[in-house]
């Protein structure tokens, strides 16, 4: 019995996520055709590169409740320098990013340098966001041909290029997106297992205290930790913006909840029961994949997230109800 326990908890959400796909594909066949599955992994690109973000703020024992907010405002900041500012397109991607960074460090200083507790700093971060994002187009969406505040049409457009970032596909079968996030999934991945900056990282969510006591710089990690966050929700404001071709203000709308709900997947992964790469991406492609499925049969749309819900709570249930004193009781 023991070691059924402990196989289920290692395996089970795996077994349970390839039982899933095999009996959507049983029940609706075009569930497995390539577009379908490029479909599945387009959808949940976005929100896939938000959970990897905040996956590192949660190694540290903290949380980036901002992220979805930081996308939004760099989706609004890449349209706004394209097309009310009549700028090239290498400036918005950098102008973006370097939101993402901004947004980061403050978060990081705020938390670590004036003590703000994590969730208490961020949360205002993504209050104070949502509005900053609104004030440059006095609240309205960004698009090719707007009339501006002035009364003269914008004279910027998006850039084809840029536009490729987010509709592009490669040999006209992979999107650009979901190479972007398999990239930055990978990255992310051998540094967290495989290098000394990512021990530290586990260390420091683990026994912060013992790390300082070791002589590392602790608050500098901690700071790195969120400026990583802010540049990777960064990353998936502009392929949002690049994928919607348009500046709207309503683009972040749910991207913090489901990155979040796929980072706290993740740790039901392989049993590890802590925040880790694989297991953030295994998780949102899960809810993408459930969700997908759940449509295809008709299930109707207003119960995605009560569904959404059950999975996230059954996941940490099964995760840290079955306990090592379970296994030796």
């Amino acid at each position: 019995m023991e070691k059924f326990v402990a196989f289920a908890i290692k395996y089970g959400f795996l077994i349970v996520m390839a039982g899933s796909f095999l009996a959507f594909g049983l029940l609706e066949h075009s569930f497995w055709s390539w577009s379908n599955l490029f479909s599945i992994l387009l959808g949940v690109t976005i929100v896939g590169i938000l959970a990897i973000g905040v996956t590192f703020t949660l190694i540290i024992d903290g949380f980036d409740l901002s992220i979805g907010s930081t996308a939004a405002i760099c989706v609004m900041a890449s349209s706004y320098v394209m097309v009310v500012l009549d700028l090239n397109y290498i400036f918005a991607i950098l102008i973006s990013i370097l939101c993402g960074v901004l947004i980061g460090l403050i978060n990081g200083l705020l938390i670590v340098k004036a003590k703000i507790p994590d969730l208490l700093a961020t949360l205002g971060m993504m209050f104070l966001i949502q509005g900053l994002q609104l004030i440059p187009s006095a609240g309205m969406s960004i698009g090719t041909g707007m009339m501006l505040a002035n009364g003269t049409e914008a004279k910027g457009e998006f850039a084809q290029q840029f536009l490729y970032l987010g509709q592009g596909r490669l040999f006209n079968l992979i999107p650009i997106p979901v190479i972007v996030f398999a990239v930055l999934a990978i990255i992310a991945y051998f540094i967290l297992q495989y290098t000394k900056w990512g021990r530290i990282l586990y260390a420091i969510g683990g026994n912060e205290k013992a790390v300082k006591l070791a002589g590392v710089n602790v608050e500098r990690y901690k700071i790195a930790a969120y400026v990583i966050s802010g540049t990777i929700a960064s990353i998936g404001g502009i392929l949002l913006a690049a994928r919607i071709g348009r500046g709207d203000v309503t683009s972040g709308s749910g991207l913090l909840l489901d990155a979040v709900a796929g980072a706290l997947i993740g740790f039901a992964v392989l049993g590890v029961k802590k925040p880790n790469a694989l297991g953030s991406v295994v998780g949102v492609v899960f809810m993408g994949m459930l969700l997908n499925g759940l449509t295809m049969l008709s299930l109707p749309y207003y119960t995605q997230d009560f569904i959404k819900g059950i999975v996230l709570v059954a996941a940490l249930i099964f995760t840290f109800g079955l306990s090592k004193s379970d296994l030796s009781s």
